[in-house]
């Protein structure tokens, strides 16, 4: 889901400042959430570290090609907040983002603000969907396919939003803009073809697992009911 160089540029990236600022508003905020709903700062610290060096591996190690306006990758936001939790999967997607920008790619790093509001929004959006259709009685390995296969809609559609968002406000309605952001939008919503089947498998594994996965390190819903 990359921003491209050049999609948008000059004074116009001043939007993207704002809304970065936005999303790291957000991230604070699904971090303070997550400590107090009872995990430790340490707890938090390691599952950042968990996070970051995933998305880290998800930009770097896992199939992405360009598609249309940007490119298309499997980015498993909904297994990681179902996992980690929203405020340290919001903390690695914004690090794992910034370490490939440095690394790997600093080509990108004037794209950085766009991007990572176009990863960060998504998120919070599946963090308050899933506190209305999943019931607090529930732990989060025990959640079925509907209710992941919503959150990765909403996830992906998200990203596909804001993808579209910034090519227009880039390059305006034209034609050329409109018929790369549909080639894109089809070729990323087919993740939610596979990431929703994820989710179960990384559960059904998690569950199976519970000696290992009922600790810090892991989201506290993933195994309880909401406290």
């Amino acid at each position: 889901m990359h921003i491209e160089p050049g999609v948008v540029d000059g004074a116009k990236l001043a939007l993207s400042y704002a809304t970065a600022a936005l999303s790291f508003g957000l991230v604070a905020k699904m971090a303070r959430d997550d400590l107090k709903a009872k995990t430790s700062p340490a707890s938090l610290a390691g599952r950042v570290l968990i996070t970051t060096a995933l998305v880290f591996s998800f930009f770097e190690v896992l199939p992405h090609h360009p598609v249309g306006v940007s490119e298309v990758h499997l980015i498993l936001g909904s297994t990681l907040f179902l996992i980690f939790g929203a405020g340290a999967a919001s903390i690695g997607l914004a690090l794992g983002l910034l370490l490939q920008g440095l690394f790997f790619a600093p080509f990108d790093l004037p794209q950085y603000g766009m991007n990572v509001t176009t990863l960060i929004i998504p998120l919070f959006a599946i963090g308050e969907l899933a506190r209305r259709i999943i019931p607090e009685k529930k732990a989060y390995v025990d959640v079925g396919y509907r209710d992941a296969l919503a959150l990765s809609t909403t996830y992906q559609g998200g990203i596909v939003a804001w993808v579209a968002f910034w090519a227009l406000y880039g390059h305006g309605f034209t034609t050329e803009s409109l018929s790369s952001i549909a080639t894109f939008g089809a070729a990323y919503m087919t993740v939610i073809l596979v990431e929703p089947l994820v989710d179960l498998a990384v559960l059904a594994g998690a569950k199976s697992l519970r000696k290992a996965t009922d600790n810090g390190l892991f989201n506290g819903r993933l195994h309880h009911a909401a406290t």
